[in-house]
């Protein structure tokens, strides 16, 4: 018998543990190594849990990832506020609600971290929609309470008048989950101490009393533009009063000329919302008015005041590219350069790096698992996401190759075997051409050991292995920490590691033992910065 086909401290298949090394079953069943509660809180932060992953679902990820939450609150309550503020303003992660469920979990903690949670709260919940979410975490999670009370005043009192009224009249309610807030509601339980005056003029019209509405021009234009009657009155009251397209009446909505004058003060979001409806009426053909102040609104600049998350901009452009809605008849004439637009600011909403001149092997996870999980609650596919994160790094990096992985047996037009399948990923293409291309690669089991495997194989010189996966890794005979052990022995190359995580699950490939392994989470929008810098150290 040989022993050594059971028992081997340099080829382990994947479905056991390494021999004398602490490793976890990921929800596959393979064995792979636990991040830290911190590094899960910081995926969770940015990714999420909505809609599970392809193996576990949203009430099994959301249980668990809250459980690590926990166990950071009790380690060190004011640091988990501190890391909520760090990714909801900095935009680090694509929806703002997993920050602020972390935050209402913080108003359970003890004394010190309830009152900093509570201190932060206007800074993280920015928007009156914000505002609702948070409110329906806490009702959720304890009880009402004086730091309660006095937190939520102050998000109404220490707000800048003009941007409480926007507040006030931009998001009127919300409903969630069968149960809806409105300002009225918060406003009673907050019971905010206001002189009279404009700001208490203001409130009084939130909760629909009668107010005097002197000094307030977007709640007097608010109130005016219910009862206009022409879409003359419509295009003044807005271009005027700076009206908010929900703050105009539906009827009005189809009105070119309202679109138009909406167009100036609109946000990049709202924006990216509304391309469809701006196509639909005509106004993106050609090089038009509103395709100016698209262009405008999606320049870099404008992308980080606004705090535009990239996978945002990654969704609107898969579903603007396509020209019909996901569900419905609805459809629209697609403008190029709206699309060209789209591309570029995706990029742009990254933080900006330069490049390292390290020879690069992007490993893209093109299996099953990553085909049946969404990110961050999206329509947005993992692989497709990971396709266009490979393609971000590509365009820096000017040494670098990409390929796809599973672990199935096929082999490509370029001869790769085992699995691997080259992926035509760069700065030269499209970005909606490159979620074309992913939609389009077979996918079959997970095998995270085949880019060290293969780069092993082809005597590839590869300074870094940028794995992007959801860490589902199972049907290899090898681990991958192994295999990069193999790689640095057989070509006397110290290539590091780098591991971009997809989905908020509490496993990684990279071996937190090895200083030349790193985990980083894929959507974090300073993720290029943390690669480069590892890449460099």
């Amino acid at each position: 018998m040989r022993y050594t086909q059971h028992y081997s401290k340099l080829k382990t298949s994947q479905a056991k543990p390494l021999a004398g090394r602490a490793m976890v079953a990921n929800d596959a069943g393979g064995y792979v190594f636990a991040v830290s509660d911190w590094t899960r809180l910081r995926r969770f932060l940015i990714l999420g849990s909505e809609g599970g992953t392809y193996y576990a679902g949203e009430r099994v990820v959301t249980i668990d990832n809250a459980k690590a939450v926990e166990r950071c609150l009790a380690a060190d309550g004011p640091r988990v506020v501190r890391e909520v503020l760090a990714v909801s303003e900095g935009g680090c992660a694509p929806r703002n609600d997993p920050a602020l469920f972390v935050l209402a979990l913080c108003t359970t903690g003890d004394e010190a971290t309830r009152r900093e949670a509570f201190a932060v709260l206007p800074r993280v919940a920015r928007t009156g929609t914000h505002l609702f979410t948070f409110v329906t975490y806490m009702k959720d999670l304890r009880g009402w309470g004086k730091l309660a009370h006095r937190g939520l005043a102050r998000w109404y009192v220490e707000r800048d008048l003009h941007d409480l009224e926007l507040q006030l009249a931009k998001y009127q309610g919300r409903s969630q989950a069968g149960e809806r807030w409105t300002h009225r509601d918060v406003l009673r339980k907050a019971r905010p101490k206001v002189e009279a005056g404009p700001r208490n003029a203001a409130l009084a019209w939130a909760v629909g009393h009668e107010a005097d509405l002197d000094g307030l021009p977007l709640l007097a234009a608010v109130e005016a533009v219910r009862h206009a009657e022409r879409v003359d009155d419509v295009v003044r009251l807005i271009e005027t009063a700076h009206l908010p397209r929900e703050c105009v009446p539906t009827q009005w909505l189809t009105e070119p000329a309202v679109w138009l004058a909406l167009l100036p003060q609109m946000p990049p979001m709202a924006l990216l919302r509304n391309l469809a409806k701006l196509a639909g009426l005509g106004l993106l053909a050609g090089r038009s008015e509103a395709c100016e102040w698209v262009a405008k609104r999606f320049a870099r600049e404008s992308l980080l005041r606004a705090r535009l998350h990239p996978l945002a901009i990654l969704l609107g452009l898969r579903q603007f590219a396509q020209g019909r809605g996901d569900k419905g008849r609805l459809t629209w004439p697609v403008a190029p350069q709206v699309v060209d637009v789209l591309g570029q600011a995706f990029h742009d909403a990254f933080a900006v790096v330069e490049p390292t001149g390290r020879r690069l092997l992007l490993a893209v996870d093109c299996s099953g698992s990553m085909d049946g999980t969404y990110i961050a609650g999206t329509s947005l596919s993992a692989r497709e996401a990971a396709g266009a994160l490979a393609m971000v790094t590509a365009a820096v990096e000017p040494s670098c190759q990409v390929v796809g992985f599973t672990a199935g047996p096929h082999r490509d037009r370029y001869g790769f075997g085992s699995g691997l399948t080259a992926l035509d990923i760069s700065a030269r293409r499209r970005l909606d051409d490159v979620l074309r291309v992913m939609r389009g690669v077979p996918f079959g089991g997970t095998d995270c050991a085949l880019p060290m495997l293969w780069a092993t194989e082809q005597r590839l010189a590869v300074d870094a292995f940028v794995v992007i996966t959801d860490n589902e890794t199972w049907a290899g005979s090898i681990h991958p920490t192994q295999a990069l052990a193999e790689y640095r022995q057989k070509t006397g190359l110290p290539a590091k590691l780098a591991v971009m995580a997809l989905t908020s699950t509490g496993y990684s490939i990279a071996d937190p033992d090895d200083a030349g392994q790193m985990d980083m989470v894929g959507f974090d929008t300073a993720t290029p910065t943390v690669l480069a810098d590892f890449l460099r150290g």
